[in-house]
C-alpha cells in the first residue's frame, strides 16, 4: 500500500477512535500506565531566578478534580484515618473507591493548608512535591502496609515545612506503619533545596525473619543547588554515602531489611537502584532533559548510567521548564512521526481561469496518535512509527511546575503553573499556596466520564479534536499556549509585586483574596479562549475531511 493509502486509512481509524465511547478507564492513546509521570527538580544556583522548583505530570487515568484544602486543628489523643482509593474518585466528596485502611495519631495543633491534586503538591510554607511512580521489584510490594503515597504526601504537607522534615516523617510513619504501594518517587522541595526520595515496600512478611510486620524501604538524596536532577518512572539513586547527612537520608532499618531480603550480603558496594529494581537506571526522557540541558557533557544514551544530577549549560528558567514539558522530540533522533509525511499534488488559482500546480508535503498524523493507529501503521510497514515515551504524553491527567522563592513571603513564593490534560497543548494557570479557592469546575473530574462542568474538559476537548490533523492545527493552538504563558508571566510579576505590598502593609487577607481572583480570572480567559479555538477547529475539518 503506498504512504498516502497507509495515513488515509490511520486517520480514519484516528476519527474512529472518537465516534465510539468506551468504558472507563480506558484510554486508546496509551495503556501503558507503568511508564507514567515526569518530575524534574532545579536547584536555586541552577535557575535563572534564584527559585528552586520541582513538577509533576499525572500521567495516567487518575482523577482531575482539585482543591484548596484549608487548615484543620486537632487536639491532644485525636487520630485521623488513612484512606485508600483517593486516585479513582470522581469529586472531593466522593466515597465510592474509598477504603478506610487504618488510623494514626493526628498531630496535635494546627496543620498547613495545602493543594490538594491527585497526588497532593504543594503547602502553604512553601514545601512542594512532584511524583513519579517507579514500581520497583514487584515481590517487594505488601498491601498489609498502611499507606500508599498520596496520603503520605498528605500527611506530611499538612504537618511540615521543610523538605528535609517532610522526608523523614513520611519515612518514619511508612516503617512504623508499612508501606503498602508500589514504588514512588517524590520529589520534595521546599524554598531552599530539593530531594529525590525514593520509597518501597518489604515484601510479604517472612517466616524467621527478625521483621515480622511490614516496613519500608527508603532514601533520599539530596540535588546539588547548582544542579538538575529528575525521575522518571524508574528508581535513580545510586550509591548512598552514609556519613553525608547532607546529601543523602535513609531509613533506620534500611540496611537490616536489605539483608535480612536477601538484597544485599552486607559486604559489596551499596548502589540502591540495583536492589530495589533490576532495570536500567535511565530512559529516553532522563538521557533528553539531560542532554537538553548540558549538551557539553556528551552523554551517550548508550551508557550504563547517567549522572544522578547534572549541572546545565546555563540556568534554567520557569519558560525552560515550560517548554521541556512540552517536548515530543520533534527533530531529534527519538521523532515518531518522521516516516509519517507524504508529498501530493496541489492546484491553486492564481487568477480567473489561471491555475499553478505545485507539490506539497502534509504531515497529518502526530505523536500523540492512538496506540491502534500506531499498530496500524506498523502493520503495513514495519518500524514506520516507532513508539517512544515522550514527555508530554496525550494521557496525561494534569500537571505542574512549581516555583518556590525564598526571597518573598510564603503566601507569594510558592506558585504552582498547573495545567489540564496534555502540557503540549494546554495553557497554565498560576496557582498560589495561599489562596481559598479554585475556578468553577476544577473540584470534579473528568475521568470517569463525559462531564460539561468538569473543566478539563473545556481544555481536552480542545485538544483532542486538535490531534485528528495536528498539521492544520498546531499552528494555531501551540502559539496561543506561548501566549498564555508569556500573558501569565507578565501578570504574575505585577499581581505578586501589589501582593507583596499588601502583606507589608499588614493586609494579608486583602492580599490572599486578590491572588485567588487572579487565578480565577486567569482560568476564565484561558478556559474561553479553547472553547472559542474548539469551534475554529471544527469549522477547519467541516470544510476539510
Amino acid at each position: 500500500m503506498k504512504i498516502k493509502h497507509l495515513i488515509l486509512a490511520a486517520l480514519f481509524a484516528s476519527a474512529a477512535m472518537g465516534l465510539h465511547a468506551q468504558p472507563y478507564p480506558f484510554n486508546p492513546y496509551d495503556e501503558d500506565y507503568s511508564t507514567s509521570c515526569t518530575s524534574i527538580m532545579v536547584g536555586k544556583e541552577a535557575s535563572t531566578d534564584g527559585s528552586v522548583m520541582t513538577a509533576h505530570t499525572c500521567d495516567s487515568n487518575y482523577r482531575t478534580w482539585l482543591t484548596m484544602e484549608q487548615r484543620k486543628k486537632y487536639e491532644a489523643g485525636d487520630t485521623e484515618p488513612i484512606y485508600w482509593g483517593w486516585l479513582h474518585t470522581e469529586e472531593p466528596h466522593d466515597v465510592r473507591n474509598l477504603v478506610k485502611k487504618g488510623e494514626i495519631p493526628a498531630m496535635e495543633g494546627q496543620t498547613y493548608a495545602f493543594l490538594n491534586v491527585a497526588y497532593p503538591c504543594m503547602n502553604e510554607k512553601q514545601l512542594a512535591m512532584g511524583e513519579t511512580t517507579t514500581e520497583g521489584r514487584r515481590e517487594l510490594r505488601n498491601t498489609d502496609g498502611l499507606f500508599q503515597i498520596e496520603e503520605l504526601q498528605r500527611i506530611a504537607l499538612e504537618r511540615c515545612s521543610t523538605a528535609r522534615d517532610a522526608i523523614r516523617l513520611i519515612g518514619s510513619l511508612a516503617e512504623e506503619y508499612g508501606y503498602g504501594d508500589y514504588g514512588e518517587c517524590l520529589t520534595i522541595a521546599d524554598k531552599n533545596e530539593v530531594w529525590h526520595f525514593e520509597i518501597y515496600g518489604t515484601g510479604e512478611v517472612r517466616e524467621g525473619s527478625r521483621f515480622q510486620k511490614p516496613g519500608a524501604l527508603w532514601a533520599a538524596q539530596r540535588i546539588p543547588d547548582d544542579h538538575v536532577g529528575i525521575s522518571a518512572n524508574i528508581p535513580r539513586i545510586g550509591v548512598i554515602d552514609f556519613d553525608n547527612p547532607d546529601y543523602f537520608l535513609y531509613g533506620a532499618t534500611l540496611k537490616d531489611r536489605l539483608k535480612d531480603m536477601g538484597l544485599w550480603d552486607g559486604k559489596s558496594q551499596f548502589k540502591f537502584y540495583k536492589m530495589v529494581s533490576d532495570v536500567k537506571p535511565f530512559s529516553i526522557r532522563e538521557y533528553f532533559v539531560f542532554n537538553t540541558l548540558a549538551p557539553s557533557l556528551g552523554l551517550r544514551f548508550d551508557a550504563e548510567e547517567l549522572p544522578f544530577s547534572i549541572k546545565p549549560d546555563r540556568k534554567v528558567s520557569p519558560e525552560d521548564m515550560f517548554a521541556l514539558y512540552r517536548q515530543t522530540y520533534d527533530g531529534t533522533e527519538f521523532d515518531q512521526v518522521k516516516n509519517l509525511s507524504v508529498e501530493v499534488d496541489r492546484r491553486v488559482k492564481v487568477s480567473d481561469g489561471v491555475y499553478r500546480d505545485y507539490k506539497d508535503t502534509v504531515r497529518p498524523l502526530s505523536t500523540f496518535m492512538p496506540n491502534d493507529v500506531r499498530e496500524l501503521l506498523n502493520s503495513i510497514k514495519e518500524g514506520v512509527a516507532p513508539r517512544y515515551r515522550t514527555i508530554a504524553a496525550i494521557q496525561c491527567s494534569y500537571s505542574h511546575i512549581i516555583q518556590l522563592r525564598n526571597w518573598l513571603p510564603d503566601e507569594v513564593g510558592a506558585v504552582a503553573y498547573f495545567a489540564f490534560d496534555n502540557p503540549a497543548q494546554t495553557p497554565r494557570i498560576p496557582i498560589y499556596c495561599c489562596e481559598t479557592s479554585l475556578p468553577d469546575g476544577f473540584d470534579v473530574c473528568g475521568q470517569h466520564r463525559y462531564r460539561k462542568d468538569a473543566a478539563i474538559w473545556s481544555y481536552r476537548e480542545t485538544n483532542r479534536i486538535a490531534t485528528i490533523n495536528w498539521e492544520k492545527t498546531r499552528h494555531l493552538i501551540e502559539p496561543l499556549v506561548l501566549d498564555y504563558q508569556k500573558l501569565m508571566m507578565e501578570e504574575c510579576k505585577e499581581v505578586e509585586k501589589k501582593a507583596v505590598g499588601l502583606i507589608k502593609e499588614g493586609k494579608r487577607d486583602e492580599a490572599v483574596e486578590m491572588l485567588t481572583k487572579f487565578t480565577v480570572m486567569f482560568e476564565a480567559s484561558a478556559r474561553n479562549s479553547w472553547e472559542n479555538l474548539k469551534a475554529d477547529l471544527w469549522t477547519i475539518f467541516a470544510r476539510s475531511m
